[in-house]
């Protein structure tokens, strides 16, 4: 990317964030010691923890800590270090300075676990990822997390709208009324199947394909989560070069009890019925987690009910406070019929009617996971996941214009199936410069996938019997896509003293994707073929790519941060690209990846002792080389002219947005019980879109044949 495009927004960011700067009020400090009660000695590496902002800061040799940049107010501050009983100490500054000391007793009894728990109204506002949280940094990224444990929605039905409500600037669809499939995109992008995420489930990979064919359809109950976690674009450097960024599914986890059963059934209109049931437990470092869903119902339009099936199994164990093991698997299969679109007219007639009852949706969907960590040192950890796919999706039906009334004959059907394997290894390392935490990370991930995608004739009836007439010679096409993806991503988060943090990236990313099949031209006449041709495909492409990313946080005041990021983003040729069924349709043999980057400048925090939450950010989207469908007219010898659909990179787009969000909570207790809850947010995002359209040439049929092969 040219030098000048990199440095515009970077300049911007540090420009508004000094301009902020000079109106910063006096600030004052708290230094002190901490020793032993009996020694006098000092503690070195003992911990001073400012619970209501989260700071953290560890003893030098000499005991000595020095926490920096506070205004004048009260902090309680939590003293604890290694083998002694920590302590509560509340501290008034009206100074410029105050010093304490701090002396901690030895422990008299061994603890296994201490656990800091957030504020009661914690758990009902929307947050955000810490700076760094497992094996990932978030510093200075617009990042969401939504907890599950007290969200008011209908889990039974994994409702989009209710979950995703306080996340600016997402676009939903909703294709069923069973939650069987997620279709959200972000900032004007596709929401079709959430393909514009790189969508996970504990931190891998639950797509069909995750560069070659994006697309989720399978979601995790979430009667199952603990929470989801939501990275904007500038996930690109961590997760994967999507535009959208990331979505991951994190699962609940077994309880402190050896054994616990939970049983959740629902019954609802349109013949709904949702019965969850799940088993957890945890005894002598294993941790087990496991349930089972059913789910039927049928909507509220005929022809479109749904059965789903799904089960996961999830253990762990910790064979020591540095090495742990897991294993997990996934099933899910569903079968829906799908009740067809509607024409204009006919949605304002009857929006519940239904002009198909032969079409049917089937999902066979199998994950399967194992994770290792290892704690190598105090301040070195690493992580390694291996994940597979094995998994299949098919449409069996009338495919024709919804505008033609179903001819009752033979059937369509595709059907694509998906084997995947991959791994990614990560290693999270802490270091100090000039008494400031610095954090480092270096990641490789290796993915390989192998696709297919057949389409032929199946039978003439009104069952869902998913088989072609004739398997060995299709009459519409067969593909097989291969693909193998390698990349190494470094990114550092310097934290330049209690206010500045700066968090420089790379990613460079290896793609292969290769395509091999055929598709046939097929004439009828009569009901009889008279004339067949058949046009094959053997295309091979690599590529290799260097994504950068750059982001700077500020902490204006203890509970607010400005924060800006630039990412580089990029979106692979899909197999749907590649892929000709349709002799009407010709792809373009110069067709190229699209790239593009995001930047987000915003301000976040909290005011009221944590009862408003807010956020609030502007970012810009390019967009570049977008792939899409025009016209062109080429030459026919039967009727001397003919337009035909021509896919190829059609223009270019640039998004600008405003994204907001604010949240109050009202708590009232009696006798130490919250007897009222209150929770209001505003959710509000604006977007301004520029298209900039290529013109499609009218291209002649000596240029046909080389368009028709597939990029």
């Amino acid at each position: 990317m040219n030098a000048n495009k990199l440095l515009l927004p970077c300049l911007f960011s540090c420009i508004l964030i000094l301009l902020v700067q000079v109106c910063l009020a006096q600030t004052a400090t708290i230094k002190g010691q901490i020793i032993d009660t009996e020694t006098r000695a000092p503690i070195a590496e003992a911990t001073a923890f400012i619970e209501t902002i989260g700071i953290l800061k560890e003893t030098d040799k000499n005991g000595f800590f020095k926490i920096s940049d506070l205004k004048a107010g009260s902090y309680n501050l939590l003293f604890f270090a290694e083998g002694y009983q920590s302590i509560n100490k509340k501290v008034e500054i009206n100074d410029q300075e105050v010093s304490i000391e701090i002396a901690l007793e030895k422990l008299k009894i061994d603890l296994d676990i201490l656990e800091v728990n957030a504020s009661e109204n914690e758990a009902y506002h929307l947050q955000k990822l810490n700076n760094v949280d497992g094996f990932g940094i978030y510093s200075t990224r617009k990042s969401e997390v939504i907890p599950l444990l007290n969200l008011t929605a209908n889990l039974a039905t994994n409702n989009a709208r209710q979950v995703y409500k306080d996340i600016a600037g997402l676009n939903i669809w909703e294709s069923d009324g069973g939650g069987l499939q997620l279709s959200i995109g972000a900032r004007g992008l596709d929401p079709n199947r959430t393909s514009n995420f790189n969508t996970r489930q504990n931190g891998y990979d639950i797509s069909a394909d995750a560069l070659g064919y994006p697309e989720s359809y399978y979601t995790p109950p979430l009667q199952a989560l603990e929470r989801i976690e939501i990275v904007r674009g500038a996930a690109s450097l961590q997760y994967g070069p999507q535009f959208g960024g990331l979505l991951n599914f994190v699962f609940k986890k077994g309880g402190k009890k050896p054994f616990e059963f939970v049983s959740e059934n629902t019954v609802g209109s349109f013949g709904l019925l949702n019965t969850f049931n799940s088993i957890g437990g945890s005894k002598n470092g294993l941790n087990y987690y496991g349930f089972v869903q059913y789910k039927r119902g049928n909507s509220w339009r005929p022809n479109a009910k749904f059965e789903q099936k799904t089960a996961f199994a999830s253990v762990s164990k910790e064979f020591s406070h540095k090495f742990k093991i897991g294993i997990e698997f996934t099933h899910t299969d569903y079968l829906a019929q799908q009740s067809g679109g509607l024409q204009d007219f006919q949605f304002q007639q009857d929006p519940r009617q239904s002009n198909r009852e032969r079409n049917w949706f089937s999902v066979n969907w199998n994950l399967g996971a194992l994770t290792m960590d290892y704690q190598i040192s105090k301040q070195t950890k690493i992580n390694n996941r291996s994940f597979f796919l094995s998994a299949s999706r098919q449409s069996l039906g009338e495919l024709g214009a919804i505008n033609r009334p179903d001819p009752l004959r033979e059937r369509d059907l595709i059907r694509g199936t998906f084997t995947n394997f991959g791994n990614e290894t990560r290693l999270l390392h802490q270091y100090k410069i000039n008494d400031q935490y610095t954090t480092f990370l270096i990641g490789a991930r290796y993915y390989q996938g192998f696709t297919t995608s057949d389409q032929g004739d199946a039978d003439d009836g009104s069952d869902a019997n998913f088989q072609f007439l004739n398997p060995t010679e299709l009459e519409t096409a067969s593909y097989v896509f291969p693909s193998r993806n390698a990349s190494i991503f470094v990114e550092n988060l310097f934290n330049i003293n209690e206010k500045w943090s700066i968090t420089p990236g790379l990613r460079f990313e290896y793609i292969n994707t290769a395509s091999e099949g055929y598709y046939k031209e097929r004439v009828f006449s009569g009901g009889q073929v008279i004339f067949e041709q058949t046009f094959e495909s053997d295309k091979n492409n690599s590529r290799s790519f260097l994504l950068a990313g750059l982001g700077v946080g500020y902490k204006y005041r203890e509970e607010v941060e400005l924060y800006s990021n630039f990412s580089q983003n990029y979106r692979s040729i899909n197999f749907s690209d590649l892929a000709v069924v349709n002799p009407n349709l010709i792809v373009d043999t110069l067709l190229t990846d699209e790239k593009g980057f995001n930047i987000d400048i915003g301000m976040r925090g909290s005011a009221l002792r944590n009862i408003i939450r807010f956020d609030a950010s502007l970012f810009f989207l390019s967009y570049q080389d977008r792939i899409g469908v025009g016209e062109i007219i080429i030459s026919d010898p039967s009727i001397g002219e003919k337009a035909v659909a021509y896919r190829t990179n059609i223009g270019d787009a640039r998004i600008i947005g405003l994204e907001t969000y604010a949240s109050a909570i009202y708590l009232n207790y009696f006798k130490n019980r919250v007897i009222m809850l209150v929770v209001l947010f505003l959710s509000i995002s604006v977007y301004y879109m520029v298209n900039t359209q290529r013109a499609v040439l009218q291209l002649r049929e000596m240029m046909l044949s080389s368009f028709r092969l597939s990029a």
